[in-house]
């Protein structure tokens, strides 16, 4: 094991890739709920497809163990899962088992994509500025999630956003908890963010935001399971709305990935030429999760805190896939590890990512404006797509503006076009 995935080479041992995996499972087992209740608005009920997300989940996990040798967390993507249930299902009009149909076809052109040179193109296609952009704007996305479920930030009718109730439980324990996870991580204590779910945890049932007296174990129901396992229905072949859920899928696949990849491999782990590779892993994975019976995987933003725990391998992810397995006998207990735990890691690596702010062009407004859109829309709108999207649109018109189109490539412009065919698409879903 030690050879497979080069633990010598990378300079890390067995116990830190499993404090990472830990650390990157419990900052993200969450989804596996959370994934299963909005998949459920599509019509099937939340047992069978808890399954599903924690079979995709293991398979992505592994096969990026094995493809890459990258420790990243691969499972349903949040924002991907919407997309399929509540545009693809709800406003297209497919049934569930036509959306699973329309998830393997997105996933058969994105491995294509992922296998020929074109993946190459279209990562090298993104200015240097806008890759830098799209880190920050991930790293904001996460730290926005993390205040959220802290309820620093919450809703507000009138200004949208507001500072949450400081004084409630919820608030005081996350306080407590963020001062005690940064002392564990700016002392760099080995397995700090897994200290910090399992203290966390225990601080909240402290403050009585967890109650363990409702826990109740229950055996998974595979019977129930197999009516999705393996189960597509490609009869919408000849509708068009078919055809236009696949194009937003594999659009919102491919860059949301490449974006994501980008700013864990080549930014936080410093390994660019494993891009390549992870994203074949995860093109792979999308079809693995359609015959599991569940919406596309991502590299999920939560992995980032394994990343960030010291998790440099493979070895990290295949133990966050075998967890995966495991958790399927677990839920009722894993479910009750608290947002307000989990927040403190969010901000922190939010933090970190953001960093990047120091590699952004500030004398040049042609580069400097769409990186700028490109990292406020993110958090702002909840979609790393958007903020994507609307950067590589504005980079070329800027370009344009300044008398600088000699350096906006063809496949630049042919990108930004496909972005703008994506937000027609879109607008016409609903």
């Amino acid at each position: 094991m030690k050879k497979f995935f080069k633990l010598k080479e990378h300079n890390v041992t067995v116990k830190g890739e499993i404090l990472a995996a830990l650390t990157s499972f419990f900052a993200a087992v969450y989804i596996i709920i959370v994934n299963a209740n909005i998949l459920s608005d599509g019509g099937i009920p939340v047992e069978p497809l808890i399954i599903a997300t924690v079979l995709s989940s293991a398979v992505g996990c592994l096969l990026v163990a094995i493809i890459s040798n990258t420790p990243l967390i691969i499972m349903p993507g949040m924002g991907i899962n919407a997309l399929f249930t509540y545009t693809i299902i709800q406003t297209l009009g497919l049934n569930y088992h036509q959306a699973l149909a329309a998830v393997f076809i997105s996933g058969v052109i994105f491995v294509i994509i992922a296998l020929t040179p074109l993946s190459k193109s279209l990562i090298e296609a993104i200015p240097h500025n806008l890759k830098e952009a799209i880190t920050i704007g991930i790293g904001l996305f996460i730290t926005f999630i993390g205040l959220q479920k802290a309820k620093i930030v919450v809703a507000d009718t009138s200004t949208l956003l507001k500072l949450g109730d400081i004084t409630s439980p919820e608030v005081l324990a996350f306080i407590v908890i963020m001062i005690f996870t940064l002392v564990l991580f700016l002392k760099n204590v080995p397995g700090n963010f897994l200290i910090s779910i399992i203290v966390g945890t225990i601080i909240c049932i402290g403050f009585g935001i967890v109650d363990i007296r409702n826990i109740k174990y229950t055996m998974p129901n595979f019977n129930d399971y197999k009516d999705i396992f393996f189960n597509l229905d490609f009869s919408a072949l000849g509708n068009i709305k078919f055809w236009i859920g696949i194009f937003s899928l594999t659009l919102v696949l491919l860059f949301e990935n490449i974006g994501i990849l980008h700013s864990q491999v080549s930014g936080i782990l410093n390994r660019p030429d494993k891009t390549s590779k992870a994203l074949i892993a995860v093109s792979f994975s999308t079809i693995g999760c359609a015959l599991c019976g569940t919406s596309p995987s991502v590299s999920t933003v939560e992995g980032a805190a394994g990343l960030a725990a010291g998790g440099k391998t493979g070895f990290t992810a295949a133990i966050t896939g075998l967890l995966f397995l495991v958790s399927l006998f677990f839920i009722p207990l894993i479910s009750i590890i608290p947002n307000a735990a989990l927040a403190p890691i969010l901000i922190i690596v939010g933090c970190l990512m953001a960093s990047n702010l120091r590699n952004l062009d500030y004398d040049d407004l042609s580069e400097l404006f769409p990186c700028f859109i490109t990292i406020v829309v993110m958090p702002l709108t909840y979609s790393i797509i958007n903020g994507i999207a609307l950067g590589f649109i504005l980079y070329p018109i800027c370009k344009l503006c300044c008398k600088k189109s000699h350096e906006v490539s063809v496949l630049r412009y042919a990108t930004s076009f496909v972005f703008l065919l994506y937000f027609v698409a879109n607008s016409l879903m609903h």
